[in-house]
């Protein structure tokens, strides 16, 4: 009975601090309003991103709670930024193959250790070593670097960044139009911030 009573005023606590949140956003401020691109679904929140910069890496301790605590409310998308830099890009094709494999959620946190712990990726030939380690087939990765489908993803990741209209990386982007001011925020906040601008 203790345990169920702490876990309901547990509960009425994160709503009651969300509201509070909520309460205080204010456009300009909290989030600005961009030109953006449509998104072919929502609400959907988008981190720009790269596996090659440290404030990223960071910033997943703060995001992993985030989309956690979404759940089903927002779908939660990233968009790997190239900044026209081969590392950034070999960064963006590695990313496409987690995709492509369906492995993103194993590989996720250790294509960031690899970069950001150990050595960035040098060559395409570093990225399919690293898959390789994941458990994919070398056989399955030449025909994934191969394809027409990689050229079109990678354009398209450097088409939203374009669009998106971010001036660095961490960036969040809801419903492809309201840029949040993610600076300094706790992941409760974050989660509040989110919600309340998908609403919009």
């Amino acid at each position: 009975m203790r345990l169920i009573l702490k876990g309901s005023a547990l509960l009425a606590g994160l709503l009651m601090s969300a509201a509070l949140f909520a309460a205080d956003f204010v456009e300009g401020k909290d989030y600005v309003k961009v030109e953006g691109f449509p998104e072919a679904k929502t609400p959907v929140v988008r981190e720009f991103f790269s596996y090659n910069c440290p404030h990223c890496y960071r910033m997943e301790h703060t995001l992993s709670p985030v989309v956690k605590q979404l759940g089903s409310d927002v779908s939660f998308e990233r968009t790997p930024v190239g900044a026209g830099r081969p590392a950034w890009q070999l960064s963006q094709l590695a990313y496409y193959l987690a995709q492509t494999f369906k492995v993103t959620e194993q590989s996720h946190g250790a294509i960031f250790k690899q970069v950001q712990e150990l050595a960035p990726f040098a060559t395409e030939a570093d990225v399919k070593r690293f898959f390789e380690g994941q458990g994919i087939a070398a056989a399955d990765i030449d025909k994934a670097l191969a394809s027409a489908d990689r050229s079109f993803t990678l354009m398209g990741y450097d088409n939203q960044t374009a669009l998106s209209g971010i001036s660095g990386v961490p960036s969040l982007l809801v419903n492809g139009k309201y840029m949040l001011n993610i600076q300094g925020r706790s992941s409760e906040e974050l989660a509040a911030l989110v919600k309340f601008v998908a609403k919009l």
